[in-house]
This record gives structure tokens, C-alpha cells and sequence, in this order.
């Protein structure tokens, strides 16, 4: 099955399996009422059930990143979606809340090991600019799937209910599990990690350890920061504020989400993954300070929305880049790698979430934009710094007489 076809199989099964993690969060979306009179509950505990889905994400990622360095690829891949196939038959048949909280903790656990497994195939795969574009693809729909799942699932509910999309997400995993076994290993056994679990979650600590990943991770975190920000209140301003329907937010969601990934297939287009990065840093900043001063003054949904579109794909740009430099400085470990920087996104997802609803939307928004582009441009900056020393260096080095002369003028 190597040549041409396998390859746009490889590619297929990667992005659908990191569509796979929104999808299992997001899709179900517009079903929680529905879902609040069905178990005679508060709406209160029905959140619940997302809240435990993306903690079993951010768990998932942790536990089959090593695991996957340890095995390999596809038998991991395997065993999660059997776990998801479960998992979601015991949702759709739940007799209480309680009880599809607990399996959609479990469903969350599921999603995540294709997500994770995902970018580290595409790390055994690829390298230089075969890998950008890899990771350019998977972050166009690792972008687009948050953001258009709950369009999906608003187009289905009227007519199947949240059982349904439920049994919609069962047909999905099957057809992953059938696409995974036909999946060749990507990770030799002689590229394995060796030794017991205890040790291979030491790798954790070695991946830390290297400021240049780290840098990436926290630089796409607070960029996540800004896309949560963004799907937590934007049905908010747009149907409240604005007075849109559920169709028109649907419609204008749809948009956001084509410019996220238009721009992560663009990334590829720069000299090398760092430009687009930084470019898309700077974007981000420039476009979210505009965007909050405009929300503070109560702006026209014409200027809201094509600020909002233009930060989107701003997003679009350093997210795809941000993952392929991650990726690419930690290839030993590309198990564990990619469950940090996967996991630490659903975490910043997870505090800027709630952080919208406090005081006025529109400002309070404009604010987390303003806040976590800001934290990106910095981590980006630090990054580069990291990666290109001698370029920094000579920068300081010329820079330093520039500025002695300044203060010395100064001091006169």
C-alpha cells in the first residue's frame, strides 16, 4: 500500500484523527438543553460533561504519549479507539447524569490518543519542510474542527437529538478503527523506548528540560488562549449582543473557522516555519489590541467580525508553525512531546474558558485577545531567541553601542 495512495491515506486518517478530539467535545454542543430535560438535571451538571471530556483529553494525551513511544503507534491507536467505540455506547445508553459524566471522561481519555499519536506520526514520517507541511495540514483542521463542530451538531440536533450525535461520533470511531488497521507502524522498534513505565514518564522531566520546546509549548497555549476566548463568547456577543440568530452565529462561525485553516495551509508558504510563526504572533497582537479597543466602544458587528476574522487567521498562521517547530526540536521523545503540547493546550483552553463570563463581555473578551496574543508574541520571541543564538547575539552585540550612546546623552 506505499506509494502515492497510501499517502493520501496517511494524510486522511491524520487529520481525521485530530479532528477527532473537538469533534468529541464541541459536537454536542447545541444538545445541552435538550440533554438538561432528558435527565431531569440542572444545566449545571449536563456542562459537567464537557468539563470532564476535555479533562480526559488533557489526561489521554499524557498517558498515550509515552505509551506510544514505548509500542509504538498503531497498537495504541488501536486500543483508543476501542476504548472511544465503548465509551460511547455507554453514553448514548446512560440511565443517569452521573453515569455519562463518567463515561464522557472516558470518551475524552479515547479522543485524545489520536490526537497525540497523530503528531508523532507525522514527526516519525517527515522532517525540514515535509514535516511544516504535515503539521501545516493537521493544524488546519486541528483549527477548523473546534471551531465548526458545533455547527455540525447544530445542523443535526433538530432532527437525530443528542443521542443521535452521539451514534453519529460511534460511526465516526468505527470507521477510524477500520482506517487504523490498515495504518503500517511509523516507529521502528529499534526507535523505541526502552525500560519500565516508571521510566518513560521520566521523559517527561528531559522534554521540559528543553527551553526551546517549552517555549513553543507556552507560545501556542496562550494562542489557544485566544481561540477558546473566542468560541466561549462569541455565541454570546453575536446572539445577545447582536441580536443574530442561531443560524446566523452558525453561518459567521463557519467563516472564523475556513480563515483558521486557509492560513494554516498558507504557513508553508513562508521561507521557514519561524516566519510564520512570528508573523502570525505579531498579527495576533496588532489585531487583538485593535479588536479590544473596538469592543470597548461598543463597535458595529461589521468591525467585531472582520477583526475577529483577520485575528483568526492570524491564529491559522502560527498555530500550523508552532507545532512543527515543537515537534520538530523533540524527535526522540515524540510521544511524550506532543502529549505536553497537545495537553497544555486543552489547559490554557480550559482557564481562559470560563474567564469570559466575568464582568462585561464585550470588554472582558477584548482583554483575554489583548492578554494571551501579548503572552504568545513574547513566548515566540524567546523561542526564536533560543533557536537562532548567534543571530541574537550579533543583534545585541550592535545594538549594545546604540544604546550606551542613547544614555550617555541622557546622563548629559
Amino acid at each position: 500500500m506505499k506509494g502515492k495512495n497510501y499517502g493520501i491515506f496517511l494524510f486522511v486518517l491524520l487529520g481525521a484523527l485530530t479532528a477527532f478530539g473537538p469533534l468529541v467535545t464541541d459536537m454536542y454542543l447545541p444538545c445541552l438543553p435538550s440533554m438538561v430535560d432528558y435527565f431531569d438535571t440542572q444545566a449545571s451538571m449536563v456542562q459537567l460533561g464537557l468539563t470532564s471530556s476535555m479533562i480526559g483529553l488533557a489526561m489521554g494525551q499524557l498517558f498515550f504519549g509515552p505509551l506510544s513511544d514505548r509500542y509504538g503507534r498503531r497498537r495504541p491507536l488501536l486500543a483508543a479507539m476501542l476504548l472511544f467505540i465503548i465509551s460511547t455506547v455507554c453514553c448514548i445508553f446512560s440511565g443517569s447524569i452521573e453515569s455519562f459524566i463518567v463515561f464522557r471522561l472516558i470518551q475524552g481519555v479515547a479522543g485524545a490518543g489520536g490526537i497525540v499519536v497523530s503528531r508523532s506520526i507525522a514527526t516519525d514520517l517527515f522532517t525540514g519542510k515535509n514535516l511544516a507541511k504535515a503539521m501545516a495540514i493537521i493544524g488546519a483542521i486541528n483549527g477548523v474542527a473546534p471551531v465548526a463542530s458545533p455547527v455540525l451538531g447544530g445542523f443535526l440536533t433538530d432532527s437525530i437529538g443528542w443521542q443521535g450525535i452521539f451514534a453519529v461520533l460511534l460511526g465516526i470511531g468505527f470507521l477510524l478503527l477500520l482506517g487504523n488497521l490498515r495504518f503500517e507502524e511509523s516507529l521502528p522498534v529499534d526507535r523505541r523506548k526502552r525500560g519500565s513505565m516508571k521510566s518513560l514518564l521520566t521523559g517527561f522531566g528531559v522534554v521540559l528540560h528543553n527551553r526551546r520546546y517549552l517555549y513553543y509549548v507556552l507560545q501556542m497555549g496562550f494562542a489557544m488562549g485566544v481561540l477558546f476566548a473566542n468560541i466561549s463568547s462569541s455565541p454570546f456577543i453575536m446572539q445577545q449582543h447582536y441580536g443574530y440568530s442561531a443560524f446566523g452565529f452558525s453561518l459567521f462561525f463557519g467563516i472564523n473557522a475556513l480563515a483558521i485553516g486557509v492560513a494554516a495551509g498558507l504557513s508553508v508558504k513562508f521561507r521557514n516555519p519561524e516566519q510564520a510563526m512570528f508573523a502570525g504572533s505579531v498579527g495576533m497582537t496588532l489585531l487583538s489590541a485593535i479588536e479590544c479597543v473596538a469592543l470597548g466602544l461598543d463597535c458595529s458587528f461589521v468591525v467585531y467580525e472582520s477583526l475577529l476574522f483577520l485575528l483568526l487567521f492570524s491564529f491559522g498562521l502560527t498555530s500550523a508553525a508552532s507545532t512543527a517547530l515543537a515537534m520538530d526540536c523533540e524527535r526522540a521523545n515524540s510521544g511524550t512531546a506532543s502529549a505536553l503540547f497537545g495537553a497544555s493546550g486543552f489547559a490554557f483552553g480550559g482557564i481562559v474558558s470560563p474567564l469570559v463570563g466575568f464582568g462585561n463581555i464585550l470588554s472582558t473578551t477584548g482583554w483575554l485577545f489583548l492578554i494571551c496574543s501579548l503572552c504568545s508574541l513574547g513566548f515566540s520571541i524567546l523561542a526564536l531567541r533560543e533557536t537562532h543564538t548567534d543571530l541574537w547575539h550579533n543583534f545585541k552585540v550592535r545594538l549594545s553601542p546604540v544604546v550606551r550612546l542613547a544614555f550617555s546623552r541622557r546622563a548629559k
